[in-house]
């Protein structure tokens, strides 16, 4: 696959940009919140309105984010000698003295670096068609940017980033794995990927691929996919972004088993994902059957969750064709799809697995619509410590040996009746991470009360014992249980390493 552009005019084209203030910050100054916010709803009024000095920010902002017609000489002066190259390598088209661009260069950041995403143009600027090719490359979406938010940042040796479209969870990882291997089923995904690394002087090795074939009998350390998740009859017109060609839910269930058979001992698999809700199972008995089938431990949340109307409606204006002379039939089969499978509503989040080799893995799946903190990925990190520790103390008088101490930013809250001395209700809040709430009974709080680090489980609970002139057998089993499940839920710190 020969490159877009050579290595020397993309290093110019990188320099011109940096020149230009082309970036988030630079970009956002430019045009105000108030028209970032349209853009942000495909509209380009209120930023074409900004962007009238002439200068090269301008200039660019208008070239790519507001996809408007430029001056040909102008641009020649902020892209100096890259204009007749690009034209030539179909990113940009000249007619009558002007310059439209043909694909998105768009800034793109994390808290420490400027990087530039090339993916095809945003479809549906003022409310214009959404019609996109069928190997249409997606740039910065909502849900990359929630897998880059979930995606565990320790250093690792290789990662992988399967079904890497445009680059964008490859430009991350380059951040903190020594090897980066990046894959796509589509030639023109992996073309504009190779501008994007280039463009940000990252090395990549992209491998052109269905699924796993192009890293077949390798392992990694950490794999991170968005795969085509869009659930459908796998029939008719497709978007390769969107659209597995495998029916229902089936990519997502391959990708999870087959990216955690890729692990190391340690290593990390997480997917971005929807699944289906059928009538005669339980979500989440499917979706945990997926994580069990690895043998690792999994975490499995559902962020949020849609009746297939709504999801047929979505997905369809999503690839232009609301309004179009086959939108009523495509929306009613996909419907009879839906009744046919028996799929009564569609979840959407996470899946992270960890590859522990614990005797007996933990696989949780739960439903958190609520917010969390972000970003997710030390959360996540921090669960599989978590889990570990709770896997190494199991054992009752392993659990009494531990010296707990509460987490951080965790605050108690007592509800009651004015002047009584006992209050009707204890929570314990989590300030951070998934923001959990825990109502606790006497024997609980008081126990979390004291673990400051200073005394053993063990003479807690002996301790409690006496002060509340309870049963031993049984407040020693409540305090177990309950420091097992709060540990496992987040509110006591665990070293990293452990």
């Amino acid at each position: 696959m020969s490159p877009l552009l050579s290595t020397e005019e993309a290093a110019a084209l990188r320099t011109a940009l940096l020149g230009a203030g082309f970036t988030v910050d630079g970009v956002a100054e430019l045009i105000g919140p108030m028209a970032h916010q349209a853009l942000a709803r495909n509209e380009t009024t209120p930023g074409m309105r900004r962007t009238t000095d002439g200068s090269p920010l301008a200039l660019l902002t208008r070239l790519w984010p507001l996809q408007a017609a430029v001056d040909e000489a102008a641009l020649e002066r902020v892209l100096p000698g890259l204009v007749g190259p690009m034209v030539k390598a179909g990113l940009l088209d000249t007619s009558a003295d002007e310059v439209r661009a043909l694909v998105d260069v768009r800034p793109y950041a994390d808290d420490d670096h400027d990087w530039w995403v090339v993916s095809d143009l945003t479809p549906g600027l003022d409310g214009a068609e959404r019609r996109m090719r069928a190997d249409h490359v997606l740039g910065v979406s909502s849900a990359s940017t929630s897998l880059a938010q979930m995606t565990i940042r320790e250093p690792v040796g290789r990662a992988l980033d399967l079904g890497t479209g445009s680059g964008v969870q490859a430009l991350h990882l380059t951040r903190h794995a020594l090897e980066v291997v990046a894959t796509d089923v589509s030639v023109r995904c992996l073309a504009l990927a190779e501008l994007t690394t280039a463009l940000n002087e990252v090395d990549v090795d992209l491998r052109l691929g269905d699924l796993f074939e192009p890293v077949r009998d390798e392992r990694f350390d950490l794999v991170v996919s968005n795969p085509p998740f869009v659930i459908s009859p796998a029939t008719g017109e497709q978007l390769v972004y969107r659209d597995s060609g495998l029916p229902g839910d089936e990519i997502v269930r391959q990708v999870v088993v087959g990216g955690a058979g890729l692990l190391t001992d340690g290593g990390w698999c997480q997917v971005l994902a929807n699944w289906a809700h059928h009538e005669d199972q339980p979500w989440v008995e499917r979706v945990g059957g997926w994580a069990a089938e690895t043998g690792c431990d999994g975490w499995a949340v559902q962020r949020g969750l849609m009746d297939p109307p709504r999801y047929v409606e979505m997905w369809l204006n999503d690839a232009g064709l609301l309004g179009g002379p086959d939108y009523t039939a495509r929306y009613d089969a996909w419907l009879s799809w839906f009744e046919h499978e028996r799929i009564e509503a569609i979840g959407f989040g996470w899946l992270a697995l960890h590859k522990s080799h614990h005797h007996a893995p933990v696989v949780r799946v739960e439903s958190w619509p609520y917010d969390v903190e972000q970003p997710m990925g030390p959360s996540i990190a921090a669960w599989g410590r978590e889990v570990h520790a709770a896997a190494a103390y199991d054992g009752a008088d392993s659990w009494f040996a531990q010296r707990l101490v509460r987490a951080a930013e965790v605050v108690e809250e007592r509800a009651g009746v004015p002047g009584e001395e006992d209050p009707q209700q204890i929570v314990v809040r989590q300030q951070h991470r998934m923001r959990r709430a825990r109502e606790m009974t006497t024997v609980e709080a008081a126990f979390f009360g004291a673990c400051d680090g200073e005394l053993t489980v063990g003479q807690i609970a002996d301790a409690l014992v006496v002060l509340l002139e309870a049963d031993a057998a049984e407040t020693r089993r409540e305090v177990v249980q309950a420091a097992r499940a709060m540990l496992l839920d987040g509110f006591f710190a665990v070293p990293d390493p452990l």
